[in-house]
């Protein structure tokens, strides 16, 4: 049955849609529009809403649609005056709960809303949540995943017939999921397509009914597309399935001039050598062998290309099973290396000892490292976070 809207009246425009199952189930949780000028996953999720509608009497739990960026959208800009995608750091969150109405941005004043609208869903709802973000780029591209790596939502991602992207937490400040993702419930970004592009929208509506029947939301015999919709993802991710890791961020800023030459897409081999763009009038070449990655075509935008490489089938198979004894407390026997306090979430790694660790080391067990300053870097480990047990009970887990 359709159910009310989440109040306060000032953030029911931006619930696309909402469902109340007759049952308890899963609480799914949509999101499009975070960028303004990426409207395949708002359409999508309008298109969907609709035929759920006639369904709603066969949903388990409660789903919801959630317009992100609303200026911005109107505008048909990434952002207004910030990043909205990069402002969901803890020290912002509380300096914009902080402050009065009329000092915030248009971004962080969005925040807010958003916030405040999650927070209810929190306080409305039960666990197991699902949290999913629909994103587009400016390059031609597979539709793809990305997750922060907690074993739960790389469990629930390879479900989906698309690659799936490791380690881009590590390279990006504030994402809305990786926020989210500190509660411990799962989430994966779907970067569906081309911006504005009718691909984008049908695999945003793929992705929406796929993640409806692999969640408990509805049966899969419900929805007479299931296997369609499974279909075009596969075709249209040219059947990769693989799982890739970041390894490289070019980094630019609002002062940079920065021009990618043309015709690049994600997923591209360029051999060593390669003209990848002009950054401040002076050439940038490819310093090795790699796979090209969301390359930059827009005015917009603090990333100007990535770098990912494969990671081999044996590398996740002995990274779960690590996971699974608990052996990241080794890690401190290294020298250099301690926990941050007592509650052994976050490393410390003193760099001038242990400058020459692998950082593939940490990544088998689950830790991503931040900057603190020129000599220590304070490594988060997910699965510490992860609630593994809300979902142990689901079929893909």
């Amino acid at each position: 049955m359709k159910d009310s809207l989440v109040a306060p009246r000032k953030v029911q425009n931006r619930i696309i849609g909402h469902f109340q199952g007759s049952e308890p189930g899963p609480v799914l949780v949509f999101f499009g529009g975070i960028h303004g000028n990426e409207p395949s996953g708002v359409q999508a999720l309008e298109n969907v809403f609709k035929i759920l509608n006639k369904k709603s009497e066969n949903i388990k739990g409660s789903v919801y649609g959630i317009m992100g960026n609303i200026p911005a959208i109107l505008q048909k800009r990434r952002f207004v005056e910030k990043d909205l995608n990069r402002l969901w750091l803890k020290e912002d969150i509380r300096r914009i709960k902080e402050s009065k109405e009329v000092e915030r941005t248009h971004e962080e004043k969005e925040l807010y809303e958003l916030l405040e609208l999650i927070n209810q869903i929190f306080d409305r709802h039960q666990a197991p949540f699902y949290f999913i973000d629909f994103h587009t780029t400016s390059s031609k591209t597979l539709p793809f995943i990305t997750i922060n790596d907690a074993m739960i939502n790389r469990k629930f991602a390879r479900l989906f017939p698309v690659p799936i992207i490791l380690g881009i937490e590590e390279y990006l400040e504030g994402p809305l999921l990786s926020y989210i993702n500190e509660f411990g419930y799962v989430t994966l970004g779907f970067e569906s397509g081309q911006h504005a592009t009718e691909e984008a929208r049908i695999n945003s509506i793929a992705f929406f009914w796929l993640t409806m029947v692999y969640s408990g939301a509805i049966p899969k015999e419900e929805v007479p597309s299931f296997d369609t919709h499974f279909k075009e993802l596969k075709s249209s991710s040219a059947n990769n399935m693989n799982f890739y890791e970041i390894i490289e961020r070019f980094a630019i800023t609002d002062e940079d001039s920065f021009k990618m030459e043309p015709a690049f897409q994600s997923f591209e081999p360029v051999p060593k050598g390669t003209l990848l763009a002009h950054y401040n009038k002076e050439p940038v070449y490819a310093e090795k062998k790699s796979i090209l990655f969301m390359p930059l075509y827009q005015p917009l935008g603090a990333e100007g290309y990535f770098m990912i490489k494969r990671i081999p089938k044996w590398i996740l198979g002995m990274s779960a099973s690590l996971r699974r004894v608990k052996a990241d407390h080794l890690l401190t026997i290294l020298p250099g290396v301690s926990w941050k306090d007592s509650t052994k979430t976050q490393l410390v790694v003193n760099l001038k000892v242990a400058r020459f660790y692998s950082k593939s080391i940490f990544h088998l067990l689950g830790f991503r490292n931040r900057k603190i300053d020129q000599t220590h870097v304070l490594i988060n480990n997910r699965e510490k976070a992860a609630k593994n047990h809300l979902y142990k009970d689901s079929p893909w887990y």
